[in-house]
């Protein structure tokens, strides 16, 4: 009696404690590759990761419980090839999981995005969170996160797969002389591809001519998420540079 005592409470206790170091094992593993990632995937390989992590839990949680039951004296060998009886019926009860769970897989292989894009999902547009395989997180430039189960995913926009053109018209008045405006900003669009590390911005010239005043664009090549920062920096470098050249604006 007290060797099965002994058994039943212990053994329990010692899968319960292996289960939780095989998994801090995992995450281990998982934390040193991470620092060892790639930069240009980063995002891909940390949402891979986090994909992994995921399902280490489930196998671990899996095989803990089994051998527990066997501790307890279950058939846990009868109880996996019931499965195979149950499964149907299961899996019907369980569509809407198992949807979620296959929109998730593919979502990740298909590499529509990752942890840490900028996307628009269903109308709702946010920051993609570290996320299950049932459902996606995103969180809104406002603190808002929606929580969106995949199988209701219906339309992706990602704006972090390719750098956006930020688009910034000066108003200059229309007495001013063109050539002398499209000099200053061409040389102020030099010092701040220099300053800020852009790949590309420039003046393209004349856009717009209206009634009293002349608009000219400056087009620069920017990621997503650093694009409203760089056009508030752009606007303001833009309005020093006129007002030190004694450029009117209207």
């Amino acid at each position: 009696m007290n060797e099965l005592l002994k058994k039943e409470t212990i053994g329990p206790i010692i899968v319960v404690l292996v289960c939780i170091l095989i998994y801090l094992l995992v995450k281990t593993i998982l934390n040193k590759i991470e620092k060892k990632l790639n930069k240009n995937n980063e995002r891909r390989q940390k949402t891979l990761l986090n994909l992994i992590n995921n399902i280490a839990i489930v196998v671990i949680v899996i095989l803990g419980t089994l051998v527990i039951l066997e501790i307890y004296g279950v058939d846990t060998k009868s109880l996996i090839a019931s499965f195979g009886i149950v499964g149907l019926i299961t899996g019907l009860a369980l569509q809407d999981m198992l949807k979620d769970f296959i929109v998730g897989m593919t979502i990740i292989f298909e590499r529509q995005f990752s942890i840490g894009d900028w996307v628009s999902i269903n109308n709702f547009k946010g920051q993609v969170m570290p996320s299950s395989l049932r459902t996606t997180r995103l969180k809104s430039y406002t603190g808002e996160v929606k929580i969106i189960y995949n199988r209701n995913i219906t339309e992706i926009i990602n704006y972090s797969l390719e750098n956006v053109n930020l688009v910034v018209d000066v108003e200059v008045v229309n007495t001013c002389n063109v050539d002398e405006v499209k000099k200053i900003l061409d040389e102020l669009c030099l010092r701040l591809k220099e300053e800020y590390k852009l790949k590309k911005i420039f003046c393209s010239g004349i856009n717009e001519i209206l009634k009293g005043s002349i608009k000219f664009r400056i087009v620069a090549l920017s990621n997503f998420s650093d694009q409203f920062k760089l056009e508030n920096e752009l606007k303001r470098e833009i309005v020093l540079t006129l007002n030190k050249n004694d450029i009117k604006m209207p």
